[in-house]
């Protein structure tokens, strides 16, 4: 975007470069933008199909076709040059001038190799290279910038959770919440959701992936919702759980309480884990062990997800997760989720989740 500062910009270069080889990079959209357009763009409007952009140390170079030039022309920042493709031959001619003789790094999970042919044979480069390993790690630790958005996205998110139980209904269905869900959202200044808004009731919250549907919502039920806000291109993924008209004499209200406060504390022990300088499966291997071995063992095997990834441009964004495996540190201004979480098949699940800024001292959550 325009309010895209100069120093912000040549930041992401800079960071780019540090971690790649490369002299040049060439990012491509296919059907598909890739997120590292959207990273060094900045653009909010525009879909950039069967685009180009080529980035050095200092400048962007987007290769438009005529669809998207004027949005390119008014979000562009100010390091960009935009220039209009109207023939194979514009491609190449800018090829050359930017990746003769170059080091080029791509992407090579959006880059067909058919264009990978194409560049070899028109732009002749010194050498073409993979730089997703190095975007990653450059995205991975977020800037100030970035934070202030991301922070912006939970505040929307937040927001419209506390509102949503007055929205809670008997005989709505899954499908009605969703949509309420996203259109608050967009009320409160959202650019759109971050995914797919998932709503569970009842049983249906045992299942962690489960879309909505016409599920009728009933008392003395899970109501689990987990949705996040984009905001200018950064995503917010939080989940609540509630309980609708609860029957709190009833033995299944008090199985969804202690299944409640269960997942609560362990959320708690796994933020209260998170800083700079500590291993992802570190924090996750100390929730599960909680989780299995809290009530003398009752949940134990109930927890069947990691439990926490990277948010950014993605929701499941780049960098360091939370999750058995992850033997890499979390660095300090990283953000990660932590969202644990009981299933019970038949009964119902509660799972928590917030994102938070990873700092030298602990977790911040946003």
């Amino acid at each position: 975007m325009v309010c895209d500062s100069l120093r912000s910009v040549s930041s992401k270069l800079q960071k780019i470069f540090k971690h790649t080889k490369a002299d040049a990079l060439l990012l491509y959209n296919s059907k598909t933008q890739d997120s590292n357009f959207t990273y060094l763009t900045g653009f909010t409007s525009g879909i950039f199909e069967n685009t180009f952009m080529i980035a050095t140390r200092k400048k962007l170079i987007l290769l438009s076709n005529k669809l998207e030039y004027g949005i390119a022309q008014r979000e562009r920042p100010k390091e960009m040059t935009v220039v209009k493709v109207k023939a194979f031959s514009d491609l190449t001619r800018e090829f050359k001038r930017y990746l003769y003789g170059k080091e080029v790094g791509i992407n090579e999970k959006f880059l067909p190799y058919s264009h990978y042919r194409a560049i070899k044979k028109h732009a002749k480069p010194k050498r073409i290279l993979d730089a997703s390993e190095g975007l990653a790690s450059a995205r991975g630790v977020k800037d100030e910038s970035e934070l202030q958005k991301m922070k912006k996205a939970n505040m929307i998110t937040k927001k419209m959770l506390k509102q949503m139980p007055k929205f809670f209904k008997e005989g709505m269905t899954e499908k009605e919440l969703a949509a309420n869900v996203e259109y608050i959202m967009r009320r409160l200044g959202a650019q759109g959701p971050s995914f797919p808004t998932i709503v569970c009731f009842a049983a249906n919250s045992a299942l962690p992936h489960h879309m909505p549907e016409n599920a009728k919502l009933r008392k003395n039920s899970f109501v689990l919702i987990d949705c996040g806000a984009r905001y200018d291109n950064y995503c917010a993924d939080v989940t609540r759980t509630f309980i609708f008209k609860p029957e709190k004499r009833s033995g299944k209200y008090k199985k969804m309480v202690e299944i409640y406060n269960t997942v609560k504390e362990a959320q708690h022990i796994g933020i209260s884990s998170v800083k700079a300088g500590v291993t992802g499966k570190t924090v996750h291997n100390k929730v599960s062990r909680f989780i299995d071995t809290a009530k003398s063992g009752k949940y134990k095997g109930k927890f069947i997800h990691s439990l926490g990834h990277p948010i950014g441009i993605e929701v499941h964004d780049v960098g360091v997760g939370l999750n058995q495996i992850e033997d890499r540190k979390l660095q300090e201004n990283m953000v990660v989720s932590v969202e644990p979480g009981i299933y019970i098949p038949g009964f119902g699940g509660v799972r928590i989740e917030d994102g938070v800024l990873v700092t030298k001292k602990g977790a911040k959550v946003l």
